[in-house]
């Protein structure tokens, strides 16, 4: 009996009011299992972590988080940066989990020796201090750390669950890509998001069943082979023809949705960004609360023009840059004085997210319509998708990042499937291309 028989079976559908999503994600499951039956059992590399913590306790409970998760492998410890470097002379691994506050070499003090002498790996803050100090957090992402998630209650804490899904997404995307880079077959980030989608079926199942849950067996997810992805509609689609109901304008607002991959990559599009754009630009970055305004901060240190968190009642101005505060809808909106100003919410997540690309991008769709240009860069899952195929119906100029530049080719592939997309720019290219767009159509 399938997984969706058994549990209709039971009547837990009726029982629990489970949502469509879960529902939806037990069959994409099954459809997966098929496959696997089907083709049999890939012989898949795993992507090899090294995790270096102060923490015994902590570098054990991460290990353990890692180790359980397919295709991904601790290969050694460090319990602090000097051990780090001596374990790279014969370790290579593929993603780096690195603590800050740490003795004999701190994880910042680590950042500034890799910078000088390498090796290039990626590297994941995982670290308390992320949440009590933004501005090291920026720092650590200014010396080249990949991204960063906050440690849960404190240095030292077993409750490591509660950001698992989201550090077992980063080591996919992150290590994922240098693993694919060093030529290694491991599993894509699309396996892992449908790993984390059963786990959270399984939690659900606990909450509502209590003991019951375990009369439900699910087996983890297997990867689907590439040559059968068209067989898998949330795979792989064709690609939508949008007709725009008016050939693109000036263009009065450029607005930017990007997630995983996002700190570093616009990183590179505002420190080669033309000073010569005038209109202002406002950014989705999806990032906690807490740490956009460092962020902000930090990317007017290398900006041409102004870079600042956007606040509620901002008057959009030329050559300004406005970044969403975290866990704050954005929007645009005419003030009724002939000037544009932003707007910030609380409203319910939106695609899991808030701020969300979205969000951003309907208002703008509404408000300027074809005298605007969009934007959608690397991040996982599909925020900022619809709204931005939206944007394109209405007429406004559209830019996706392309497959082999983007860190998580999820959002700007969903993008580009759904017609959204005008054209694909390699992350070197885009900010040439967004200025090129914006001074020529000012």
């Amino acid at each position: 009996m399938s997984l969706s028989e058994k549990l209709i079976e039971k009547d837990y559908f009726c029982l629990y009011e489970f949502d469509l999503w879960l529902f939806e994600n037990i069959f994409l499951f099954e459809r997966a299992f098929f496959f696997d039956l089907v083709m049999g059992d890939l012989k898949m590399d795993d992507i090899s972590v090294l995790v270096c913590d102060d923490s015994a306790l902590m570098r054990n409970v991460i290990s353990r988080v890692i180790d359980n998760t397919p295709g991904m492998k601790v290969i050694d410890k460090a319990m602090n940066g000097q051990f780090l470097i001596s374990k790279l002379e014969y370790t290579k691994p593929d993603v780096i989990i690195l603590d800050i506050e740490m003795p004999v070499m701190t994880g910042i003090e680590y950042l500034r020796y890799r910078k000088e002498h390498g090796p290039d790996i990626p590297v994941i803050i995982l670290s308390s201090i992320a949440e009590k100090g933004a501005a090291v957090t920026m720092e650590a992402l200014e010396l080249g750390a990949c991204d960063f998630i906050t440690k849960p209650n404190g240095s030292v804490s077993v409750d490591i669950n509660s950001v698992a899904d989201r550090l077992i997404e980063m080591i996919a995307s992150y290590g994922g890509a240098q693993a694919r880079f060093n030529g290694k077959n491991v599993y894509s980030t699309d396996y892992y998001i449908r790993l984390n989608s059963e786990r959270a079926i399984e939690r659900k199942l606990h909450e509502a069943l209590g003991d019951k849950a375990k009369d439900v067996v699910i087996p983890p997810p297997k990867p689907i082979p590439k040559d059968f992805e068209t067989f898998i509609p949330r795979e792989k689609k064709n690609i939508v023809a949008i007709t725009p109901l008016h050939a693109p304008g000036k263009i009065k607002l450029i607005a930017i949705g990007i997630s995983t991959g996002g700190p570093n990559a616009l990183r590179e599009v505002f420190a080669n960004i033309n000073p010569g754009v005038r209109q202002p630009i406002m950014v989705v970055q999806h990032m906690p609360a807490g740490f956009t305004k460092e962020f902000a901060a930090s990317l007017d240190r290398i900006c041409p023009l102004s870079v600042k968190e956007a606040e509620d009642k901002d008057v959009l101005e030329e050559g300004h840059v406005y970044i969403a505060p975290g866990d704050f809808h954005i929007v645009v909106e005419n003030n009724g004085f002939g000037k544009y100003q932003i707007r910030t919410n609380q409203l319910p997540q939106r695609n899991g997210h808030r701020p969300s690309a979205d969000v951003m991008f309907e208002s703008v769709a509404k408000v300027f319509k074809y005298n605007a240009l969009g934007v959608i860069m690397t991040g996982m899952g599909k925020d900022g998708a619809v709204e931005l195929a939206e944007m394109r119906k209405q007429g406004a100029w559209t830019l996706g990042q392309d497959e082999k530049s983007a860190i998580v080719y999820g959002m700007p592939r969903v993008a580009w499937e759904l017609g959204a997309v005008q054209k694909q720019v390699a992350l070197d290219k885009m900010a040439e291309e967004i200025s090129s767009l914006a001074m020529a159509n000012y």
